[in-house]
């Protein structure tokens, strides 16, 4: 059945930004179609009895929403397969994509919570197509030693002539067309994946904020670069980890202060920025509340934890750990008396990776009762599943604010607040 073209009628948005559509009674997920179109579309993956997955070659009816894709390649001229990955929303009119993003946060909330919230997903600052925002691409090393973005649900390269979602400054420093054969290496290393071997045979094109755009070649060692936010600097490793558009970082900042409730915050308590990377999250808490404020920042990665003891160096109350937050958060219950009281009366960030944070590092923090935990979330069934969790444990979610951090992608970052329902 794989190659086979069908006909259908795509009727809603899917996490992971494809249209569902049905199919002689099965479900069908659909790539580059929008809700309410009929498309031809040609069956990628067959191999799975309650679902199949398509791509769209021809659209029937199209919807008043489609556009030209902003990224050439990605559009519908091109065969499924050579289309590249990371624009998947590319050809949605980018209010829309916006009202899409919000339709699967609010399903998500209500399928895995039990809640019912309408969000509003916010527009960043940047140019109104949705492009011209990405500071960090990442491109990938062939066989041959040509360079290119992965094509869409795979890992092989692809040539293009373009990034339209990079700023200028990564587009033109982007080696599109060149060779580096040197980092191709062998086809058995290609096969090995995971994050090591991608960096292996990748180039990254990097234009940081507080100095010029720079290329970083496969397993080259980190350097240190300077991002700014507002007038405060960030010291941060070229390969680690920083948000990918131009304006999140001070967004997000402004968004997880805004999201505090100041009547609850005590700056003398035990407060947490849990997944605390480079320290930006502590550094908004320090300037909002006073650099007396103690918080201790927790991260697993130690080049990143070192930049954060430097980043924060200048107030008094910050403390930085390397750690796994999982199993850091274990030790939480076995703290003398005074310091549980303290963790009691302060306030939990916690900014997960996309998997969030999980049961048991949710289990730990509830034990302790945090007087309001702020979550930052870049995956909505995620975050859905999480507060659900939360909800079992006696918190109750107050506040939600949504973001479009990855425009003409189906990504979207949410930041939220609960508290004990006691106190709500």
């Amino acid at each position: 059945m794989a190659g086979r073209e069908i006909e259908v009628e795509v009727s809603k948005i899917a996490h992971g930004g494809v249209g569902v559509a049905r199919h002689a009674g099965r479900v069908v997920f659909v790539a580059d179609a929008i809700p309410g179109e009929r498309v031809v579309a040609r069956v990628a993956d067959d191999s799975r009895d309650r679902f199949w997955r398509a791509d769209t070659l021809r659209v029937l009816d199209p919807s008043p929403h489609r556009r030209p894709h902003v990224w050439p390649e990605a559009g519908l001229e091109r065969d499924p397969a050579e289309r590249p990955g990371g624009a998947e929303f590319g050809h949605i009119d980018p209010a829309h994509q916006r009202e899409l993003k919000a339709a699967v946060l609010t399903e998500a909330l209500e399928r895995m919570a039990s809640l019912h919230r309408e969000v509003e997903v916010e527009a960043l600052p940047g140019p109104a197509d949705g492009t011209g925002w990405r500071i960090r691409v990442r491109l990938h090393v062939a066989d041959d030693g040509s360079v290119g973005p992965y094509a869409a649900r795979s890992h092989r390269v692809v040539p293009v002539a373009s990034l339209p979602l990079a700023v200028e400054e990564v587009r033109e420093l982007a080696p599109l067309g060149q060779a580096f054969p040197e980092l191709a290496g062998s086809g058995s290393a290609r096969r090995r994946r995971g994050e090591a071997a991608d960096r292996a045979r990748a180039v990254d094109v990097i234009a940081p904020s507080g100095g010029s755009a720079r290329l970083v070649l496969g397993r080259q060692d980190p350097t240190a670069i300077v991002e700014k936010v507002g007038e405060r600097e960030f010291r941060v490793d070229d390969t680690g980890f920083w948000q990918v558009h131009r304006h999140a970082a001070a967004t997000l900042s402004a968004a997880v202060v805004d999201a505090i409730d100041p009547e609850r915050f005590d700056p003398g308590a035990g407060n947490l920025d849990l997944y605390g990377g480079v320290g930006l999250f502590a550094a908004a808490l320090g300037d909002r509340f006073g650099r007396a404020t103690r918080v201790t920042s927790v991260e697993a990665d130690e080049r990143a934890t070192e930049h954060a003891a430097e980043n924060l160096a200048d107030w008094v109350g910050a403390r930085t750990v390397t750690a796994k937050v999982e199993q850091w958060v274990r030790g939480l219950g076995a703290l003398p008396g005074p310091e549980r009281d303290r963790l009691a009366a302060g306030s939990v960030v916690l900014d997960p990776p996309r998997s969030g944070a999980g049961r048991e590092v949710l289990v730990a923090l509830a034990a302790v009762a945090p007087r309001q935990i702020v979550y930052v979330a870049c995956d909505p069934v995620a975050l859905a599943r999480d507060i659900g969790t939360l909800e079992e444990l006696g918190y109750r979610l107050e506040t939600l604010r949504a973001f479009d951090l990855f425009p003409a992608t189906h990504h979207v970052e949410a930041v939220a607040r609960l508290a004990p329902a006691r106190e709500s």
